[in-house]
């Protein structure tokens, strides 16, 4: 049971709690259908067992030892082009809280991942109801890898075997931060201070500003990370000049001497 008493004016105020579910973002988006939520309504489990990545992408986390959570927004004030802005915030929302824990490792992997170094510590998925030109609601679903430690892939890893704690770590207390830090940046993105979350942003954008390998149409090639345009593409700089690439579109690759 997810008993938090987050500081904030609407995140994490209003939690539904469920043991088991097939995904907290399913969950939220019936809530939305059903009723008119509060904003800041968060949908929680222990054990989903059908979770989303990006795209179709499967997410799977041990039952209980993870937090797994949706979080119902209402970004009126946001054009429907301008939803990789709510990812910016939201990002920077867990990257904030985890902060402390992690260090100096941590990275936000465009478009939506969580990494210390070159491995996954979570996920984020938004998804939008778009009214007219504007988003009406959104569902943030995330999902954060932090007391398991044993994992099917080995580019995987938690906030335990990260820094690990005697007695592993709190999940209502995590998500009681989460709140706070994502709030606060949604603030600052209703607000219109985009330049400071943009900064932010691409001081936390893995493998910005550094050369690399990376994949498109099954062809290898060698470029750095320039930024991201407004529509959220990723800008990578090659021999050719730059390219904007949206999601699915690029790979990024491991290589054995990196």
């Amino acid at each position: 049971m997810y008993k938090i008493y987050p500081k904030t004016l609407f995140a994490g105020q209003i939690i539904k709690y469920l043991p088991s579910c097939q995904s907290t973002n399913d969950e939220a988006s019936d809530l939305i259908a059903q009723s008119e939520p509060a904003e800041g309504t968060i949908v929680v489990t222990d054990n989903q067992t059908a979770g989303r990545g990006q795209r179709g992408n499967i997410w799977l986390a041990q039952a209980g030892q993870n937090l797994t959570f949706s979080l119902i927004l209402k970004p009126v004030f946001l054009p429907a082009s301008d939803q990789f802005w709510l990812n910016m915030a939201i990002s920077l929302g867990i990257t904030d809280t985890l902060k402390p824990l992690i260090g100096e490792a941590l990275r936000i992997k465009w478009p939506n991942d969580i990494y210390a170094g070159d491995q996954k510590l979570g996920g984020i998925l938004i998804e939008n109801t778009l009214h007219s030109y504007h988003i009406a609601w959104s569902v943030v679903g995330m999902g954060l890898n932090v007391n398991q430690v044993e994992f099917a892939h080995p580019t995987a890893t938690s906030i335990q075997q990260q820094t690990p704690l005697p007695n592993g770590y709190d999940l209502p207390g995590l998500l009681s931060a989460c709140c706070e830090h994502i709030e606060q940046r949604y603030l600052q993105l209703r607000s219109g201070q985009r330049k400071e979350l943009e900064s932010s942003y691409l001081q936390l954008l893995y493998r910005y500003q550094e050369v690399h390998h990376f994949k498109s149409e099954d062809r290898l090639f060698t470029g750095k990370i320039v930024g991201i345009d407004p529509m959220g593409r990723l800008a990578i700089q090659r021999g050719d000049g730059v390219r904007y690439f949206n999601f699915k579109e690029v790979a990024f690759i491991l290589m054995n001497d990196e």
